[in-house]
């Protein structure tokens, strides 16, 4: 990996996560985001414990994809820096990973009721409801627990890269959202979606609470807001590369 695209990668996690407490999406430190460069076999994460009024790019952690060792760095990564490292090497399309503890996505995870999809501004995003993992079981607590927190996400999702592409985000049971994307940025601007319609979620539910419920809006309506922002034929926004924006 070259000096100059370290830098730069440095340059997005870094600004990424500072963006976690301006989006209102973590409490004192509960949060990470992380970026990946494929070529170079490592990825950049925020350290752990530091608080984000204080963190620096120096402060980066550099660490390995094939064995988590740190590569660059004087601090220890993040706690999750294993569930990071666990979804990158299942799904080669991430480029990005963010973990928060954003309040009302965490609500949804506590109560392991899935996100689901009551309007438009959802599928915006996510192509369907926003999952929520098994609970670990006492042996994936004991040892390599943090691996083993991207592995229920992972085996939730069947291992398929193409289903984590359309829903860019899952929910540990009792522990709160991890999101995903392209990039970095990416990844956070998907924990910002995830909270917002997690809490749009709940204010509709308390208006239509169960049995009754909201229906899913009609499947026609939700894959034409989704295609138009990343179907094939997107055409939602003006930015000059092609693909999802």
């Amino acid at each position: 990996m070259s000096d100059t695209s370290l830098k730069s990668l440095r340059r997005e996690v870094l600004a990424a996560n500072l963006r976690i407490p301006e989006a209102g999406l973590a409490t004192l430190t509960w949060g990470n985001v992380s970026g990946v460069d494929r070529e170079a076999g490592v990825f950049v994460i925020k350290p752990s414990g530091v608080s984000y009024a204080d963190l620096r790019e120096e402060d980066l952690v550099v660490v390995d994809l094939e064995d988590g060792r740190v590569v660059e760095g004087e601090l220890r990564p993040s706690t999750d820096t294993e569930t990071h490292r666990c979804l990158y090497r299942a799904f080669p399309s991430l480029g990005g990973v963010t973990h928060t503890h954003s309040v009302h996505a965490v609500a949804f995870a506590q109560a392991r009721y899935p996100i689901p999809v009551l309007g438009t501004t959802h599928a915006d995003t996510f192509n369907g409801a926003i999952p929520v993992t098994k609970d670990l079981t006492a042996q994936q607590c004991a040892r390599d627990y943090e691996y083993n927190t991207g592995q229920v996400i992972v085996a939730m999702l069947e291992g398929d890269g193409a289903r984590a592409d359309a829903v860019p985000g899952a929910l540990v049971s009792r522990h709160g959202p991890f999101t995903w994307g392209a990039t970095a940025t990416a990844s956070l601007e998907n924990a910002i979606v995830c909270e917002a319609v997690a809490e749009m979620a709940l204010h509709t539910l308390a208006l239509r609470p169960a049995p009754l419920g909201p229906s899913e809006p009609p499947r026609h309506l939700l894959d034409r807001h989704y295609t138009r922002k990343h179907g094939p034929d997107a055409y939602y926004g003006n930015a000059p590369s092609a693909g999802p924006r």
